[in-house]
């Protein structure tokens, strides 16, 4: 018992140990290397961690959509300004639908079926088939009629207006850059290498860059993102801070589903005939959706975070320190020796005299240190102690 509160009330203090060996000192010196090129190459040019970040964005985005189609049922639906629209590339319609009873056109057993009102009659389809009457829009759509996508819908142009701000930084943009003048608006398109920052993007563009295929895009109907970047060094020219346009389909996977592929909804007309009877044309519409998605990254310098990853990149150079001491008290021949000098016990009564060779070594420790204070003093202030320094050392020898 006593034992352990003796060796609870101990103390550990660091003694050094030149070893020298071109094995030891090669490893060192190489972890030292590593750890300083990692944290100057990556950490603090690469993720600049000298800086503060910000990645709270706050945007805003206006859209518009132009373009002209030979058709006279083209229906371009979309939420003028929102950051979500559609353009409707295929349409069935089912025209002059009234309230009343008519003939279902699918099989009575299949489960959509369910969800109309049934009468229970069971009434002639055609002149070879009865199906089940029901109550409601009639006549009943028919939803597996072929039609043909709008091919005009490739040259449509999407115009797109988007502002930004970094409220940490209260820094705000636009996507229309300085150089972006009048005359330029009217006769750009957006290209990945001669305009890239032209606001104005033609459909049949989009859906390539996106990986797809028009055609069959249009057929089906599916999603387009369009992805806005901004990635700001605060601490460079406000002239580099541009957008960045990406574009990706965002329902990949419906197109490995076969039960509900692409994109597409209903929308229906109500008119009003002259005896007060309501009538409809309903539209089953496929469609390109488009959600155009922001997103941003600003930078800035920091004292703080520079200072803290200065220190933590200090204190990793002490790795090579630890990973030697492992190697050397461990793996190298004469560990134990190496132990021996390494790690040594003294007792509280030893600890208020130290023999002759102790007190020596201390002075002489004593006077390397005011070696190197002198030597880092003289960096700092050269004309003022390289006197003091040469005096120091002539008084040494």
């Amino acid at each position: 018992m006593w034992s352990c509160i003796t060796d609870f009330f101990t103390y550990e203090t660091t003694k050094s140990v030149v070893v020298k060996s071109w094995t030891i000192g090669i490893i060192n010196r190489v972890v030292q290397l590593l750890i300083i090129t990692y944290f100057v190459g990556w950490v603090f040019l690469h993720e600049k961690a000298y800086q503060s970040r910000d990645t709270a964005i706050e945007s805003s985005v206006m859209t518009k959509v132009k373009g002209f189609v030979e058709m006279s049922d083209c229906e371009l639906v979309l939420s003028q300004g929102a950051s979500i629209f559609c353009i409707i590339t295929k349409m069935i319609t089912t025209e002059n639908q009234i309230q009343g009873f008519c003939p279902e056109v699918r099989d009575c057993f299949e489960q959509s079926f369910y969800l109309k009102l049934l009468t229970g009659n069971c009434v002639p389809l055609n002149a070879t088939h009865k199906s089940c009457e029901i109550q409601g829009w009639c006549p009943a759509e028919v939803d597996t009629i072929r039609t043909i996508p709008m091919p005009e819908v490739e040259d449509f142009t999407i115009f797109l207006k988007n502002s930004i701000r970094f409220p940490t930084f209260n820094y705000t943009k636009g996507n229309f850059l300085p150089t972006i003048t009048q005359q330029y608006i009217k006769t750009c398109n957006y290209d990945k290498v001669k305009n890239t920052y032209c606001p104005i993007f033609r459909v049949g563009d989009v859906v390539a860059y996106a990986g797809q295929n028009f055609t069959n895009l249009a057929n089906k109907g599916g999603v387009i993102g369009i992805k806005i970047g901004w990635m700001c060094d605060l601490d460079k020219s406000d002239d580099m801070c541009k957008p960045e346009y990406t574009f990706t389909r965002l329902d990949a996977m419906s197109q490995k589903n076969a039960v509900s592929p692409g994109y597409n909804f209903r929308f229906a007309k109500y008119y009003k005939m002259d005896n007060g009877t309501d009538y409809r044309t309903l539209i089953k519409a496929y469609a390109i959706r488009f959600d155009v998605l922001v997103n941003g990254n600003a930078g800035k310098f920091d004292m703080i975070p520079t200072l803290i990853n200065m220190v933590a990149a200090f204190t990793s150079v002490g790795i090579g320190t630890v990973l030697c001491d492992i190697i050397l008290l461990n793996f190298l021949k004469g560990a134990e020796q190496y132990k021996a000098k390494k790690f040594e016990e003294r007792s509280g009564s030893e600890v208020g005299r130290s023999p002759p060779t102790l007190r020596l070594r201390r002075q002489e420790g004593w006077e390397l240190e005011s070696e190197w204070i002198l030597f880092f003093l003289s960096l700092l202030f050269p004309c003022e102690f390289v006197a003091v320094s040469v005096q120091k050392t002539n008084s040494c020898r």
